[in-house]
């Protein structure tokens, strides 16, 4: 049977993840996931993809505040609770084609990543006082599925013989292995065959205090380069720049997404918001083929 063998967030968006024995499920995706996101001083957000040394910064969930440090730089501290920032700017930004709302953490924490990165840069919260719909296209069977500063969903799943099939075939052609941290899951499972995440239509688990979770798997995730990023040195590898964009594009070129490379699958929560999620839970896979 599935099992849930690693779970992460990733406070901000970008930025490292932080792996979790336990994590609280909320309509959103998992509690404290993207929930920040670095931004120019105009709102566009700053990613991985122009700016790998993000992946350097590193976070800590506090009792009251988001530690978060980086090499070089002193340690930062912003309130979890939105309500701490007080009278903050709101900020409209962009998310792909998505318009979303934040508030601005302030100068201290400007002036913080702006040192780090090199260029003028600010630190947002999303704003709980307004909501971001995931693309209905994908969501109708749930309606009205919300998340914060993630790309696109709430959740990505991976399964971990998907990574390890995948290593084979790097190892085959001489390059390293590359860890998961490399795709930023939420919720990798161990007990799948390679790639069978790819017709998962749902997951339910049994949470805690006899809660019912249900995630239901809706659209294949499309890599961008990013995953060529080592999250550990915060940029590629010198020796295998390109990988594992090289050897995913050999065989998971997905013709019904236009030829995108793609590893994991995306989720939404139909069910159990309020639970926990553990890692060693065993979950219930139910498959779709289609036609």
């Amino acid at each position: 049977m599935p099992t849930i063998s690693e779970l992460f967030v990733y406070p901000i968006k970008s930025c490292a993840g932080i792996a979790l024995n336990e994590a609280r499920l909320l309509a959103t995706g998992l509690e404290y996931d993207r929930y920040w996101m670095v931004t120019d001083p105009d709102g566009a957000m700053l990613t991985q993809r122009a700016y790998p040394r993000l992946a350097l910064i590193t976070v800590e969930i506090g009792q009251h505040e988001l530690l978060i440090r980086a090499p070089g730089m002193s340690v930062l501290r912003t309130p979890l609770d939105a309500a701490a920032l007080g009278a903050a700017p709101k900020v409209q930004t962009v998310v792909w084609r998505d318009a979303v709302y934040g508030l601005d953490t302030g100068e201290a924490s400007a002036a913080w990543f702006s040192a780090f990165l090199g260029v003028p840069a600010r630190l947002l919260r999303f704003n709980p006082e307004r909501e971001r719909i995931v693309d209905p296209e994908y969501t109708s069977s749930v309606g009205g599925a919300t998340t914060y500063f993630a790309d696109g969903f709430p959740l990505l799943v991976i399964g971990q013989a998907s990574l390890d099939d995948l290593n084979v075939r790097l190892n085959s052609k001489g390059a390293p292995s590359i860890p998961i941290d490399r795709f930023r899951p939420n919720v990798v499972l161990t007990g799948l065959e390679a790639y069978e995440e790819d017709y998962i239509e749902s997951l339910n688990v049994d949470g805690t205090q006899g809660q019912d979770v249900q995630l239901q798997l809706v659209k294949l995730c499309s890599r961008c380069p990013m995953p060529t990023v080592d999250q550990a040195k915060g940029a590629p590898d010198p020796d295998w720049p390109n990988e594992p964009t090289d050897t995913l594009s050999t065989y998971r070129a997905n013709p019904q997404r236009n030829g995108a490379l793609t590893f994991g699958n995306n989720a939404v929560v139909a069910r159990g918001a309020g639970a926990w999620l553990r890692v060693g839970q065993e979950v219930e896979a139910e498959l779709a083929f289609g036609d």
